[in-house]
C-alpha cells in the first residue's frame, strides 16, 4: 500500500487537505484523534500520565484534563519530552494497526502535526506539507481561532520552522490562496500521482518513462531530494544496507543532467542484494529485470566485479535509479570515483558536460533514453576511465570504508 505522511504548521490548512484525501478514497489516520484515543479512561496511556504528572491531571469525571496538562508542559521542554515519550509510541502503534488493516492496493494518509519534529519522514513513500506564509497563518489564528497575536506566535514557535518542513517535503501544497485552490491541488495530486503510484506499487512495477534525453541545468534541490530518498532506502532494510550514496550527474554541482536521481546502495554482497529486493520494492523501488551488470573497464576486467542489481521508482513523478552493488566491488568503486572526479576536477566536468550535450542533441527525438545511455558507454571506458584513474592516483583518492 502507498503510505503518505501529511503535515503542516498550525493554521496551514492541513485538516482541509486530510478531509479531501479521505473523500477521494484514502484511509485517513489522524494522529491528533489517536492521541486522544490512547489516553481515554482505562487506557495504559492515561495510567502512565497520572504516574508521571500526578492525579490532578484528571477532571472530576476521571478523564484527562487537557488544558491543565497543556499548561504543565507548555514552554517546559523536559516535561514535554516526558509526555511525548508516553503518548507518541502508543499513537504510532495504533496507527500501525490501522495501516495494517488497510487494503494492499490502498492509499493510507497519516495526518501527523509533528511529523518533522519527530523525524518520521522516512517511514512514508511521500511526505505532503501544507504550506502558507507565516503572516497568513498568524492572521487565521487571530481571526478564526480568536487567539491573541502573542499566543499565536508562541504556538508557531513551538513547532518546526517553515524552512524545516519545506526541506522535509516531497510535495508542497500551497495554501496561500482560496480553499478551492487548495482542493484543486489535492485533486490533481490524487489523480496524477498518488493513484498511479499506488497502482505501480501494488503491481511491483516501475513507473513508465517516455521521451528522449532532456538535460536541465543543475538544481540544488536534487541533493535535497537524494538525501530524503536515501533515508527511505536505508530505513527499508536496516542492518542489510551499508550505505546509500548519491551518484550520477545529479550529484555533481554545476553539471547539466536529466532529471533522474541516481543512488548507489552498498551491500555486503549480492546475496544481501537479493534479500533486500522485496524490501526496496515495498519502499517504492521495484526491481528491474535484465540489468545486472556494468561494462567492465580495463585493468578490472573480471565480470563478477561489475555485477549489480537495479531498481527504479514506482512514483510517476520522481524518476530514481537505484544501483545495488557490493561494497568494494569495481562497479561500486567506479561510481564513487567518477562522481568525485567530476566534483573536484573542473576540466573533467567540462569534458563530460560537452559529451553529454552532444549526445543529448543527437538523441533528442528518440522515444526513450536507452540509445543515449548506450552511446555514453564507450566514453566511460575509453575517455573517463584512464583520466579518472590518473586523477585518483595523483590525489590519493580512496573510496569510503563502511562499518560491517
Amino acid at each position: 500500500m502507498l503510505k503518505i505522511g501529511l503535515t503542516g504548521g498550525i493554521a496551514s490548512g492541513k485538516s482541509v487537505v486530510a478531509a479531501r484525501l479521505r473523500e477521494r478514497g484514502a484511509v485517513l489516520v489522524d494522529a491528533d484523534a489517536l492521541a486522544r484515543e490512547v489516553v481515554e479512561p482505562g487506557t495504559e496511556g492515561l495510567h502512565r500520565i497520572v504516574e508521571e504528572f500526578g492525579a490532578d491531571m484528571l477532571d472530576g469525571g476521571g478523564r484527562l484534563d487537557r488544558a491543565r496538562l497543556g499548561a504543565a508542559v507548555f514552554g517546559n521542554q523536559e516535561r514535554l519530552a516526558a509526555l511525548n515519550a508516553i503518548v507518541h509510541p502508543l499513537v504510532r502503534a495504533r496507527a500501525a494497526a490501522i495501516t495494517a488493516a488497510a487494503p494492499e492496493d490502498g492509499i493510507v494518509v497519516q495526518d501527523i502535526p509533528l511529523l518533522v519534529e519527530t523525524g518520521q519522514g522516512s517511514a512514508f513513500h511521500l511526505v505532503l506539507v501544507v504550506d502558507a506564509p507565516e503572516d497568513v497563518r498568524l492572521q487565521r489564528m487571530q481571526e478564526l481561532r480568536g487567539m491573541t497575536a502573542e499566543a499565536a506566535r508562541s504556538r508557531m514557535a513551538a513547532q518546526a520552522t517553515r524552512e524545516a518542513r519545506l526541506a522535509a517535503a516531497d510535495v508542497v501544497l500551497d495554501n496561500s490562496g482560496t480553499v478551492q485552490q487548495l482542493l484543486d491541488q489535492v485533486d490533481r495530486l490524487w489523480g496524477g500521482r498518488l493513484v498511479p503510484f499506488a497502482r505501480n506499487l501494488a503491481a511491483g512495477t516501475r513507473a513508465p518513462r517516455k521521451g528522449g534525453p532532456v538535460l536541465e541545468p543543475y538544481r540544488p534541490v536534487w541533493a535535497q531530494q537524494a538525501t530524503r530518498i536515501a533515508a527511505r532506502l536505508a530505513a527499508s532494510a536496516p542492518g542489510l544496507i551499508l550505505a546509500v550514496d548519491h551518484i550520477g550527474s545529479t550529484s555533481v554541482p554545476g553539471l547539466a543532467a536529466k532529471d533522474v536521481i541516481d543512488l548507489q546502495v552498498a551491500v555486503p554482497d549480492l546475496e544481501a542484494a537479493a534479500r533486500i529486493a522485496p524490501l526496496l520494492a515495498a519502499a517504492g523501488f521495484p526491481a528491474v529485470r535484465g540489468i545486472e551488470s556494468d561494462t567492465p573497464k580495463p585493468s578490472a576486467a573480471d565480470q563478477s566485479e561489475w555485477l549489480k542489481r537495479f531498481h527504479a521508482n514506482a512514483d510517476p513523478c520522481r524518476p530514481v535509479n537505484v544501483h545495488v552493488r557490493a561494497a568494494g566491488s569495481a562497479g561500486w568503486r567506479y561510481a564513487l570515483m567518477f562522481r568525485d572526479w567530476l566534483r573536484n576536477d573542473p576540466s573533467a566536468l567540462r569534458l563530460y558536460a560537452a559529451h553529454k550535450a552532444g549526445l543529448a542533441a543527437r538523441f533528442a527525438g528518440a522515444d526513450t533514453t536507452s540509445g543515449y545511455a548506450e552511446a555514453k558507454e564507450p566514453w566511460f571506458t575509453g575517455v573517463a576511465w584512464p583520466r579518472m584513474s590518473a586523477w585518483a592516483e595523483a590525489t590519493g583518492w580512496v573510496p569510503p570504508s563502511y562499518a560491517s
